[in-house]
């Protein structure tokens, strides 16, 4: 979990993909972002999940430049790598080689990491790991810098530099270490450090007295002063059976608006 807000990084790319169709760009943007937040967060499961939704975006791109229309969003791909291999064996376009036989083809090896490593599927033969995330992140980066390069007319060095502004990984607000978290911004409260450390475990609930040795605060007094009034609020929701916490929607919501 970093500090840096997206906004910037979504407006530099507003900015050098400000010649792709309107009904493309605004998305592909979003689940780009999303997707190198999630690597640098170490969430790789949520990468491959924000990959199967890049991939679909970009596909719909590739169409509409190639063939004239699209996909319409809303209405699932029924097959993405027979509707790559469309746009790879078509002869009718005056679209660049790179749109038309190269990033059809990165699309296909992202979709297939995606699907056969256990990526956003339960029941995998291989579990998602940092390798198929990174492999990942880094195929969308050539993608974006492809996007770049053609749509802005930069060269690849210029759209590389952009890219790589958005890679450079920052200072986390959730740091993890020999099996503990921590938040490192010291004038959050016990509750406004909980709500952190659930965010950064979304996919999951965690123990009570994890998050208590996490916050260093009370036992005795952790339950009844933090735990409970967050119940209450409805920011999480805390099993006191399993002494299990997990994060709710308002709870996220409130992380994403008012602590990141």
């Amino acid at each position: 979990m970093t500090s840096t807000s997206t906004k910037s990084h979504s407006a530099l790319l507003d900015n050098a993909l400000a010649n792709i169709p309107v009904k493309f760009k605004q998305k592909l943007i979003d689940v780009y972002i999303e997707i190198k937040r999630n690597q640098s967060e170490s969430r790789f499961d949520s990468t491959g999940l924000s990959a199967g939704k890049f991939c679909e975006v970009v596909i719909r791109l590739l169409q509409h430049e190639v063939f004239g229309h699209s996909n319409p969003f809303g209405k699932k791909i029924p097959n993405m790598a027979d509707e790559c291999r469309k746009i790879i064996t078509s002869s009718q376009s005056s679209a660049t080689e790179s749109i038309r036989i190269i990033m059809p083809r990165a699309i296909i090896f992202i979709y297939t990491l995606r699907n056969k490593r256990g990526i956003g599927h339960v029941g995998g033969d291989v579990d998602a790991n940092a390798i198929d995330s990174m492999t990942i992140s880094r195929t969308a980066d050539w993608i974006i810098c492809e996007l770049i390069r053609i749509y802005h007319k930069l060269s690849l060095e210029e759209a590389q530099d952009i890219v790589d502004s958005i890679s450079v990984r920052n200072l986390p607000i959730v740091w993890e270490i020999a099996g503990k978290k921590r938040v490192l911004r010291e004038e959050l409260n016990a509750k406004q450090q909980v709500l952190l450390l659930l965010y950064s475990e979304q996919d999951s609930g965690v123990l009570s007295e994890d998050l208590c040795a996490w916050v260093e605060y009370a036992p005795n007094m952790f339950k009844t002063r933090v735990l409970s009034k967050l119940h209450k609020e409805r920011l999480i929701e805390h099993d006191e059976e399993s002494e299990v916490v997990y994060l709710s929607p308002k709870g996220a919501a409130l992380v994403e608006e008012q602590l990141l």
